[in-house]
């Protein structure tokens, strides 16, 4: 509502969101394979796109803009080094050319653009601001500019996650989803295969919509969907922006569970050893990026489990827009022992109790912490 406090900060996030979303479509449709040029490996072998620095910089520019530069301290996941490599020279341009192309386009969405085309240095900049480590105090824009990089590549399942946490605890979460079909049933499917089901047989009203900005205020009890903006269209608040909630199913029997794509930093074995002690009895949906918080608090599914192998730091942007938006929607996230996350540590969720539980409500919730203790000792973790 107009006059809260955050009102403006929300506001600006939404907005901000959907013009990322609208980088990362351009982005999506010119990649041809892992192999492009646009893509690199980082120190950990996971993926990064001129996406990724192109959002991080969009975001950095837009909120430094309008909150004042100095005083906007923003924790994000991609640093310069790789993009400021002497071979990456032709990354760079493409990630410069991006930005100043989206930022052109940012009157549409209500935000501001700067007077003149910004120069490689002036990207590199606002890249390299995003260097905050959080903490306890002050405010903090956590920002994870491509989540599920891998899923972007492969024309899947990605999010933009924009929060907003001040004096150690989360304010506002905003998830942009462009590849989330508006028919949960597709999300079963690889986005391609869906894409192509659609153009095939002309779909009834909107099942072959896709793609969303889903947004929450912490205590207001009230989690939001907009639907994005297509070509050339402006974003007139509040864009057709509808009211989600999570299912009512409390069921195990009956409950769709959720689980990373990836099995590098998740064990998968142990979520089925929970699953079945819980009584869960459909397979699980794997999907990448915090599209299963999306789901979740959108009602599509009832639960997320992850588990991290030995050694796996958990980060604070890759949780904390969803983690604001079920609880808004009316669900529950906890660790592993039942504790709420804490993101006021630094960049990784510290103190974490053997992994996260996401559930659509109190009961399935209380069932899932109890499996995990039943399954606990005979683990492998």
């Amino acid at each position: 509502m107009e006059g809260d406090k955050y009102y403006e900060e929300l506001g600006v996030a939404v907005r901000v969101v959907h013009l990322a979303c609208s980088l990362c479509q351009r982005v999506q449709e010119g990649l041809v394979s892992m192999s492009s040029d646009q893509v690199k490996s980082k120190d950990d072998d996971s993926p990064v796109t001129v996406a990724d620095w192109g959002v991080q910089a969009t975001v950095s520019w837009i909120l430094s803009e309008i909150f004042g530069g100095q005083n906007v301290s923003i924790v994000a996941e991609e640093d310069v080094q790789t993009l400021s490599k002497v071979d990456s020279a032709g990354l760079l341009e493409t990630v410069v050319n991006t930005v100043n192309e989206c930022l052109a386009e940012a009157p549409n969405y209500g935000l501001p653009r700067p007077d003149n085309v910004l120069g490689t240095s002036q990207i590199l900049e606002t890249i390299s601001r995003c260097n905050s480590t959080g903490g306890p105090t002050g405010r903090h824009w956590i920002l994870d500019p491509v989540d599920g990089t891998l899923g972007f590549v492969r024309k899947d399942q990605y999010a933009i996650a924009l929060a907003l946490m001040e004096d150690g605890e989360l304010i506002l979460g905003v998830l942009g989803c462009p590849n989330y079909p508006m028919k949960k049933e597709w999300l079963n499917y690889h986005h391609e295969y869906y894409q192509s089901m659609s153009q095939m047989s002309p779909p009834a009203s909107d099942s072959r919509e896709k793609g969303c900005v889903m947004y929450a205020r912490k205590g207001t009890g009230e989690a939001w969907m907009q639907p994005l903006v297509h070509q050339q269209n402006k974003l007139e608040w509040p864009n057709s922006a509808r009211l989600i909630c999570v299912s009512s199913i409390d069921d195990p029997a009956l409950a769709t569970f959720c689980e990373s794509v990836q099995k590098a930093n998740s064990n998968h074995s142990f979520t089925a050893g929970v699953a079945h002690s819980a009584g869960l009895r459909k397979q699980p949906l794997r999907v990448y990026s915090m599209v299963k918080y999306a789901a979740i608090a959108r009602g599509d599914a009832e639960i997320f489990m992850k588990f991290a192998r030995s050694g796996y730091k958990e980060k604070i942007w890759d949780h904390a827009a969803g983690v604001v938006i079920i609880e808004e929607a009316g669900g529950v996230v906890t660790d592993a022992g039942g504790r709420p996350l804490d993101f006021s540590k630094g960049v990784y969720l510290e103190g974490l109790d053997r992994g996260i539980i996401a559930c659509s409500g109190a009961t399935l919730h209380e069932k899932i912490i109890g499996a995990v203790y039943a399954s606990w000792d005979s683990s492998n973790l």
